[in-house]
Formats: C-alpha cells, structure tokens, sequence
C-alpha cells in the first residue's frame, strides 16, 4: 500500500475546531482546553483542527492534547497559509514550525488554507503540494487536503488539477445553502461529484445559528424544547452523505457538554426535523444579517485596527433581532474606544482576505450611518 492509498482513520462526527478556545488573560486558558480535551476524547471523538495562523492554538492544544495523550488515540489536522508566505522556504517553515509547536511528530491531516480564487495559485507556485506529499513520503504528514472559500467552478478547478488532494474542508450550514457567496450546496455537490470526504467548517456560522432569529428559534423549540439550535445545525450538516466530520468551535465546557449531548450517539435528522430545518432556511434566506463569522482574518492587516467583525455583531443584533437600543449602545461602546467604521480609507485589504466575500468598505458605512441613528 502506497502513501495515496492509505485509508482515514474512523472519527466521531463531530470534530473539535481549535480557532476559539477559551481565555484565560491574553493567553489560552490551557487548564480548561485540557478538562475540554478530556471530555471529547472520553465520548470517543478524536479529531482535532487547528491552523500555523490560529494565535496560540498550536501551542496550546501541544500542552493540552499532544503531551497528554497518546498520539494513536487522537489525530490532528493543521494548515499552511500560502498568503503569509513570502517565498518557498517560507512556506516549508510553516509546517516545521507546526511540528515544533504541537509536538506531535507528524500531522495527520495537513491542508493548504483558505483556497480563494486570489490565492490558490500561489500554492503551486511556491510547490506546496509537492512538500506536502514528500513529507506524506516521510510519514510526517497522513493525508493531504485543502480548505476553501470561494464558488464551485473553482472548487472543480482545483480538484481536477490536484487530485491527490484526499479531503476538502468546506463551509457547509442550513443558512448558507443557498447563499449565493457562499454556495455551500454547489459547493458540496462538487466535492461528492470527486468522491472527496467533507470536513465541514463553520456550521453554526460562527455561532450566529446558536442563536438564529425568533422565528426559526420558534420552530426549533415547538418541536423539541430540550434542545439547543446549535444542534440542529451541527445535525443538519452531519447527517449529510460523503462527511468525515464537523467541526465545532467549542470555548468553554458547557459548550463541549452541549455538543457531545447529541453527537456521543450521533442520529441522522429524520424526515420531521429536515422538514423544520427547510423552513428555518427559508426564514434566514430573508434575513438581512451580514454573513460575518468572527474569524477576524479581516482586522490583521486594517491599518487602522478596525474591529470589523465586533461592529457587524452590533449591526446584526438590529438586522436579525430588531433590538436597537442594544445595537447602538454596542457601538457607542466601541466608539468610546476610538473603534469606529467611518476611519476606514477603503483600502480594500479586508475584502481579498474575507471568506464570506463581505463587501466590507461599504457595510461599515451602512453601519456607521445606521448604529449613530442617522438611517
């Protein structure tokens, strides 16, 4: 059995997504990843994400997994970010740093990150694809995949050119099936037309579906009270075909007690519950919410340390929940901070580097005039 031809280890369906963990200061709070660690690998799961660009993840899943456990009971994926990555050499430093940070020898599933129509060749120009198999070669690296943000034509693009590319991580939730950004039906569509097993990223959205609007939370409840609207979107997404897992940005423990509730003995969605969440997609295809996750990739390089993902959080509680009094207290707040969308100088950097293609520049101006109540 050659390296292409080595089979994925059985996972969980739910896999544990590195990018939010708690806090403790201005640091991870390592003592509580660690209880969180624990709890998802007694319920059986054992897959874990994070990224070289996720600050302090490496590190800390290093002291709270890698030297905790052993290395058959888990497997880790991490991911290269061609964009910060000035030359070759650069790029192949990614990998050993994550190496050194995580401790854990080798990687099991190592991906090219965020793909776009505006990076993704800077991954073959820098011969990411080549390293990464020569270092599945040496047995550093298990399997081979890529993450990606942008529409199908490209998805089938990529897949085509590099099919030794084992797995493909796509934003897939109920809210963006139909989202015309995000297409993540098209998407998923594509990825099972090459047989590509599914990580799923962002299926609670960033957390914006743990609390969808009153109507769909209506419907959630009438059906089944006990329930938190997380789990219908993690449910939807796992119960799909052609899924390896999904992952879920957990913070604390409630969090991963919430989850593991209804993913330890994962059940597919019955016919019932796809019947609630059509309707519940039909409901967020009216919604008038930016699409904002929070991965705040856009405040890395705003020249003028805009909080952009904190004043489209203040925006969405007037655009999702009518409440705007909050709204504007929330950028009140910020603008006491100096922390305001009007000192933007549209320089547009936010926009290349924004995975739910946000048209940035002018949303911060819809937010400005709207949250000072000049709308």
């Amino acid at each position: 059995m050659n390296a292409l031809e080595m089979p994925m280890m059985e996972t969980k369906k739910l896999g544990f997504g590195l990018m939010r963990l708690p806090k403790k200061g201005l640091g991870t709070d390592v003592e509580q990843t660690s209880r969180m660690v624990d709890m998802f690998l007694e319920a059986g799961c054992t897959y874990f994400d994070t990224a070289h660009v996720y600050p302090g993840s490496e590190d800390a899943i290093g002291k709270a997994l890698v030297a905790r456990h052993p290395r058959e009971s888990y497997t880790l994926a991490t991911k290269l970010f061609g964009p910060i990555a000035f030359n070759e050499k650069m790029a192949r430093g990614q990998f050993q740093t994550s190496l050194d940070r995580t401790g854990a020898g080798y990687i099991d599933y190592y991906l090219m990150h965020t793909l776009m129509h505006n990076n993704y060749r800077r991954y073959e120009k820098l011969h990411m694809w080549d390293f990464a198999l020569e270092m599945k070669d040496k047995g550093l690296i298990k399997h081979v995949g890529f993450s990606f943000h942008d529409g199908p034509e490209l998805l089938e693009e990529i897949l085509k050119t590099h099919p030794e590319a084992e797995f493909v991580q796509l934003q897939l939730n109920y809210a963006d099936w139909e989202n015309p950004s995000v297409q993540s039906r098209a998407n998923y569509e594509v990825a099972r037309k090459y047989g590509k097993p599914i990580v799923v990223m962002e299926p609670v959205k960033g957390g914006a579906l743990a609390k969808p609007p009153k109507e769909v939370l209506k419907l959630f409840n009438e059906y089944a009270p006990e329930r938190s609207a997380a789990s219908w979107a993690i449910r939807f997404v796992a119960s799909l075909d052609g899924i390896l897992t999904v992952l879920s940005g957990m913070s604390n423990t409630a969090q991963m007690e919430d989850n593991l509730s209804y993913m330890k003995d994962f059940q597919p969605l019955n016919e019932e519950e796809r019947q609630i969440i059509r309707k519940a997609t039909e409901i967020m295809g009216r919604s008038s919410t930016i699409p904002c996750t929070s991965c705040s990739y856009c405040t890395k390089g705003c020249p003028k340390q805009i909080p952009i993902p904190r004043i489209f959080s203040a925006m969405n509680k007037r655009l999702g929940d009518g409440q705007i009094e909050e709204a504007a207290a929330d950028y009140a707040a910020l603008a006491a901070e100096g922390a305001v969308a009007d000192a933007c100088i549209s320089c547009g950097q936010c926009e290349n580097i924004c995975p739910q293609h946000i048209g940035i520049i002018e949303k911060l101006k819809e937010c400005d005039k709207a949250l000072r109540g000049e709308a």
